[in-house]
């Protein structure tokens, strides 16, 4: 089982190529991150984890930008978006970023996605909350076709395109995988249909361990005429908990994700250094 960390960059935390380094230094298998475009200041959506929106939300980096930062200074730490809120983003110009960062990382790149859950940040894209779980599949479908395609188009509801010409391809053939994020069991169920994995969170107000549902899960799969083997689970937000994460690797999880607070060097590295003493014991 790999372990990754996943972080909220900003201004005041410390800097992607410095934890990327010291991630990699310690032996981790990825960097994760998150993605909010902006966040409106009408709060009409509650924070699904309940209480106050914390402030990295408001504050944080494009995923892109910093990831690539991370992927000029390692040579093996995989890189992924966890999520990108591809309902919100443009499917061409999309495609053309996992593109390129698989490239300039030679073939590191993980796609990590999700539909989001802030309706008025969706609103202000000109997404239509209700609708925006057919948005995002077709615009993976679309983006599917740009990358292993030479002359790709597109046609359905949200998403039409002509032929077109689009380069660079992914190093990752036929492209980097799309790790669906999301709740059981719709996440998982949309990750059968046109994703590469499935990640969901260690635990939700709805669920205390996630763990449960896995056999669910997998056999969804098989039900779908899906191997469950090419869906391998990510779970993020573990607990530090050796107990808890020998069962995930007992029961087939391929990695869990440990969260990184916003902060400095001084408080994370301590922070990864007890995590990889623990991670050492799994």
């Amino acid at each position: 089982m790999q372990a990754g960390a996943a972080m909220f960059f900003t201004d005041y935390s410390i800097g992607p190529a410095e934890l990327g380094l010291a991630l990699e230094q310690r032996g981790f298998e990825s960097l994760w991150v998150p993605e909010h475009s902006h966040v409106p200041v009408s709060r009409a959506t509650p924070f699904p984890s309940g209480g106050d929106l914390p402030k990295p939300y408001y504050d944080i980096m494009d995923p892109f930008v910093v990831l690539t930062a991370a992927a000029a200074v390692t040579q093996r730490l995989k890189l992924g978006t966890g999520v990108c809120l591809i309902a919100q983003r443009d499917p061409i110009q999309t495609a053309k970023l996992v593109a390129s960062i698989d490239q300039v990382s030679a073939g590191r790149f993980l796609f990590g996605i999700g539909n989001g859950w802030n309706v008025e940040e969706m609103a202000h894209h000109g997404t239509v909350f209700a609708t925006r779980h057919k948005l995002a599949r077709e615009r993976i479908e679309a983006m599917k076709a740009i990358w292993t395609e030479t002359q790709p188009e597109y046609h359905g509801e949200f998403v039409d395109f002509g032929p077109m010409m689009a380069w660079p391809k992914p190093v990752q053939k036929p492209h980097p995988p799309i790790i669906v994020g999301g709740a059981f069991p719709y996440g998982a169920r949309r990750a059968i249909r046109y994703g590469d994995g499935w990640v969901p969170r260690a635990s939700r107000q709805t669920y205390v361990d996630v763990g449960e549902f896995l056999p669910q899960s997998r056999q969804m799969a098989i039900e779908a005429g899906r191997d469950p083997a090419s869906l391998p689970i990510t779970i993020f937000r573990v607990e530090e908990n050796l107990d808890r994460l020998r069962h995930y690797r007992d029961i087939g999880v391929v990695r869990v994700v440990i969260s990184v607070p916003a902060a400095t060097a001084d408080e994370v590295l301590p922070l990864l250094d007890r995590w990889a003493a623990l991670l050492a014991r799994v």
